[in-house]
């Protein structure tokens, strides 16, 4: 595929999952891992996200910038990790422009709230598994596996590089 595919099918493996676990690192060096959901309309090699500005992830994020966000599909097979830079930001037109109602729940002030925040992930490197998910094709591969000692193919693995 080309660099442009691969983005496309990063984008449409992750479009579709509610949430993501980012992972920032500790003044301690703890690796530290939470629920976000994602906010983009679209993937343009960044990852937006609303958040608390008085949030110990952004003190995190202020020490260490580099985050991963790994995305879990398991009923489609669909495993992505995405490496990147962090940066908090605070801008009510892009906030009000990323906007979705159910945020609400977290911000009840809407897109005015004083302590919402954008936090924007500019994605470096990515490494996605696409694996086949139906019954038939887990159950070939286990009778495969029987059959002959090896294991089935896992599907797609790719690894790609989004500077």
């Amino acid at each position: 595929m080309s660099a442009p595919e691969d983005a496309r099918k990063l984008w449409d493996m992750i479009g579709s999952i509610q949430f993501a676990m980012l992972t920032t690192t500790d003044e301690d060096g703890t690796l530290r891992s939470r629920p976000m959901a994602a906010v983009n309309h679209d993937f343009d090699g960044e990852l937006w996200f609303f958040t608390r500005a008085s949030s110990h992830k952004t003190l995190e994020i202020d020490r260490h910038h580099q985050v991963n966000l790994a995305y879990s599909d398991p009923d489609e097979q669909n495993y992505v990790s995405v490496s990147g830079t962090a940066t908090l930001v605070r801008d009510s037109a892009k906030a009000k422009e990323l906007w979705k109602e159910p945020m609400r729940t977290w911000f009840p002030d809407g897109p005015d709230d004083p302590d919402l925040a954008l936090l924007r992930v500019r994605a470096d490197s990515a490494e996605y598994w696409d694996a086949p998910s139906s019954a038939m094709v887990h159950a070939y591969g286990y009778v495969k596996a029987r059959l002959t000692g090896e294991p089935p193919k896992p599907g797609e693995n790719r690894k790609l590089d989004l500077r």
